[in-house]
């Protein structure tokens, strides 16, 4: 018992002796780091990961930048024009600067200036030695190899306090992922900053490595990041969205891969890199007519009009109210109470069945699908929660899970939401609109595109993503597997085969292409707006959903073109030249490439300020 008691008194003195003495040479050491005024710390940053297309071609890479960084407290005040001079700063600013740098540490260093570029760092350079209290680290800057994307790839800046509060690993004047893949995927793109102590005199002259570099750490490279976009096709879709407002969002079925995120406008991201980035990023912030940075492929929440009335069709067959012999009579529209009156295309009586219907886009016979489906159940309230049910697994309703950090959910109505808008008071037909994707539906154009992937897959999706690699690691899980609707598989061959039929003898014949089979729905959308309090309806938008080749789908698609008219007007054709330009390299309907590039809807973006006196609250 007492050998015990003795070998666990010599084993409790000794654990004692390691803790104290991890604690003199670790935590002390770390705190004479921190707190030891006569210590320099100069941290080294890795060069930040690149950014390829899906075909290897380079979009964003770097150049050498320098910052100058200042210990306050080594600083003679009395120089301040001197040096503010030398510096080629404001003397006030440089005073600014300076005071933040004290109220962050007397003793420590932070950034003075950042993102020096090498012309302008070469005559500082000549100087610097006549000043106390100031050096220089070297870091790399952001260079852009392509003018697009800009809101898809984001940009870095400054970290602010509050980042610096919320993260240990940052310092003031550092940089930060901002916006877009950027922001995502900051972590792999900044790899993780080295650091090195240096011993100072008496004189604050560095005099060699702080303990031999004990406490040196080497920096560990970023990672390169390799992007679904495929580049020709982005900057294609850029020149057809010349003087148009909207988006193009294009994906590959089979991978979620988002081939193309097109948004216009959009802007130049070389203008947020340099000193005036503060002013540039004001005016584009500004900008509350053209909203270059408003990202309206993922953050754009819009009815989607008749692309809709698919859906509505895939649940009518799985719910089995209508199957493809399903015959309706359509007389110029449908009365779907007694004083209310849904018009259609044409004046005409008319007879379609489920693939007529789809080709001639009839309002009376979605709306009938739609009524039907609803009323398939014991109450409007209870059907109108299995339609919403089917709608959200096609990933409407929510944020779908890309790896970006911009987006707008959409909205799918509920039973809940028509029970506190009408005090528990509605049936089928107060919410018919929904038969043709007006009314209370909002989606966004990404969310479109992945539905036509939906579509050419017969019911299935992989997550839209836009990093297809990144160097020395893997994607997350979430983007290789598959998420299924509750639609059947078998349902899908009438609905492509109606859809095939909307471009070979439909509402977009003009849209062919000769040898490539496209499947697709047009859609037009009632556009309204906010004129002195009262709404305003303005030109409706233009939208398409499709995919290609029908029978073996590559490229499924959504445009949609705001105040673009009807779908066949622009957003159909352009759909179609995005197809052919990716599956053939090359356009060969030139007339048609023409009319899209030389097409301009400024002034129907002017329309609503061309008369006086009113203001606009969207």
């Amino acid at each position: 018992m007492r050998d015990k008691l003795l070998q666990l008194l010599i084993i409790s003195v000794g654990i004692l002796i390691i803790v104290k003495l991890f604690s003199l040479q670790v935590i002390n050491s770390s705190s004479e780091l921190i707190y030891n005024a006569s210590v320099q710390k100069i941290y080294e940053f890795p060069e930040r990961g690149y950014i390829y297309d899906r075909n290897n071609k380079l979009i964003v890479s770097n150049d050498f930048s320098y910052d100058i960084l200042v210990v306050p407290a080594d600083v003679n005040l009395e120089d301040s024009i001197l040096i503010s001079k030398d510096f080629n700063i404001d003397t006030s600013v440089f005073n600014e600067k300076l005071l933040d740098a004290q109220n962050f540490s007397n003793v420590k260093a932070s950034i003075l200036i950042n993102n020096i570029s090498k012309d302008e760092y070469a005559p500082i350079q000549e100087k610097l030695w006549k000043h106390s209290g100031f050096f220089v680290q070297k870091k790399s800057k952001r260079t852009y190899n392509a003018l697009t994307a800009a809101n898809l790839l984001g940009y870095i800046s400054e970290v602010n306090k509050s980042e610096v509060e919320k993260n240990s690993y940052y310092e003031i004047g550092e940089m930060i992922g901002r916006q877009g893949l950027e922001k995502t995927y900051e972590d792999k793109l900044r790899g993780v900053k080295g650091v090195k102590f240096f011993q100072k005199d008496k004189f604050n002259r560095i005099i060699g490595s702080y303990k031999n570099g004990d406490y040196d750490t080497l920096p560990i490279p970023s990672k390169d990041l390799t992007l679904t976009i495929d580049l020709d096709l982005q900057q294609y879709g850029d020149s057809l969205m010349q003087n148009k407002r909207g988006s193009i969002v294009a994906i590959e079925p089979k991978t979620g891969d988002i081939l193309a995120l097109i948004n216009s406008p959009s802007y130049d991201l070389s203008s947020l890199i340099d000193k005036n980035r503060s002013i540039n990023y004001k005016k584009l912030e500004n900008d509350s007519i053209g909203k270059p940075l408003f990202e309206r492929g993922l953050q754009g929440q819009y009815a989607p009009g008749s692309t809709f009335k698919i859906i509505n069709a895939l649940i009518g067959l799985q719910e089995n109210v209508i199957n493809e012999e399903t015959m309706h009579r359509c007389e110029g529209g449908h009365f779907y109470s007694k004083n209310a009156f849904m018009r259609c295309h044409t004046k005409e009586t008319t007879f379609s069945d489920l693939n007529n219907a789809i080709y001639t886009s009839c309002n009376t016979f979605f709306a009938k699908t739609y009524k039907e489906i609803i009323e398939n159940y014991e109450s409007s309230s209870v059907g109108l929660d299995k339609w919403n049910d089917y709608v959200r697994s096609f990933g409407f309703g929510n944020y779908l899970g890309y790896d970006h950090p911009t987006g707008q959910p959409g909205f799918i109505p509920s039973s809940q939401y028509y029970d506190n808008w009408y005090n528990n008071s509605w049936r089928a037909v107060t919410t018919i609109s929904n038969s043709i994707g007006q009314g209370e539906i909002l989606t966004t154009p990404i969310q479109l595109a992945n539905f036509a992937a939906t579509i050419a897959n017969r019911g299935w999706y992989i997550t839209p993503h836009f990093v297809k690699e990144i160097e020395n690691d893997s994607i997350n899980d979430n983007y290789k597997r598959k998420n299924v609707s509750l639609i059947d598989s078998k349902h899908f061959k009438p609905i492509i085969n109606g859809m095939i039929d909307v471009i070979d003898i439909g509402t977009a014949t003009n849209s062919k292409i000769r040898d490539i089979k496209i499947a697709g729905k047009t859609g037009t959308a009632e556009n309204f707006i906010r004129v002195n309090g009262k709404r305003k309806q303005l030109t409706d938008h233009s939208i398409f959903i499709g995919f290609a080749p029908a029978d073996d789908p590559k490229i499924a698609i959504c445009v949609f073109i705001e105040n673009g008219y009807w779908g066949s007007r622009w957003a159909a054709p352009i759909s179609s030249l995005i197809i052919e330009k990716y599956l053939k390299k090359e356009i060969n309907r030139k007339w048609l490439e023409n009319y899209i590039l030389e097409g301009d809807l400024t002034t129907e973006y002017l329309k609503p300020y061309l008369t006086t006196n009113f203001s606009i609250n969207e």
